[in-house]
């Protein structure tokens, strides 16, 4: 019995040194373990993303860290033909991936640019709005990321930053409002609760 308890104790340790590791060492997803982003997302649905981005027919958006495509191949389809999806990623393979499954779905409006979120290679005003979902605690600056954003977005766009905890990177809606402040963005809403949730923030 005390065995099993001392074995339990070492295992939940070093699941805490883990977790509190990745915190100070933020890191995207490898692709060899992406099925911890293909996994049913609790609170942050794909529906609550929709009512949260309000996407519209015809219009341009930018994700940043699609993954393989969770919330990617949804959006694209909501914004129509008409519309564009760009998805921007650190890795290009999770960025073949996403193209792979819209291709499999028919879906031709999703456009892939690798690089890095802290300095994204837009031009001012390019996007109706932006999304990124358990993303930016992966950012080593956070800040700078959200600043990128809300130069790519148009006057009067979104950005929508959603988070769970329990992600080992999740950042907590006072520091995305921290982050917004600082970029000149204003939190107009949040959708769901504060530990899951999707932030919609406003550029006016």
């Amino acid at each position: 019995m005390k065995k099993t308890v001392g074995a339990t104790a070492v295992i939940l340790g070093a699941l805490v040194a883990a977790a509190l590791w990745w915190r100070k060492n933020p890191s995207a997803c490898p692709y060899g373990q992406r099925f911890w982003v293909e996994v049913p997302h609790p609170l942050i649905t794909r529906d609550r993303l929709r009512e949260a981005l309000a996407p519209q027919t015809g219009e341009s958006l930018l994700e940043i860290g699609p993954g393989t495509g969770y919330y990617s191949l949804d959006v694209a389809e909501w914004v129509g033909p008409e519309g564009s999806l760009d998805i921007f990623d650190l890795q290009q393979r999770m960025l073949d991936h996403t193209v792979a499954r819209a291709a499999e779905r028919g879906i031709g409006n999703i456009q892939p640019t690798r690089g890095d979120a802290q300095e994204l290679p837009y031009e001012p005003a390019t996007f109706h709005g932006a999304y990124l979902v358990i993303t930016l605690g992966e950012i080593p600056d956070q800040s700078a990321a959200i600043r990128e954003l809300a130069r790519v977005v148009r006057p009067g766009g979104r950005i929508v930053v959603g988070e769970l905890m329990g992600d080992p990177h999740w950042v907590s809606p006072k520091a995305i409002a921290a982050h917004a402040e600082a970029a000149g963005l204003t939190v107009e809403r949040r959708i769901g609760p504060w530990f899951g949730s999707f932030t919609v923030l406003r550029k006016p």
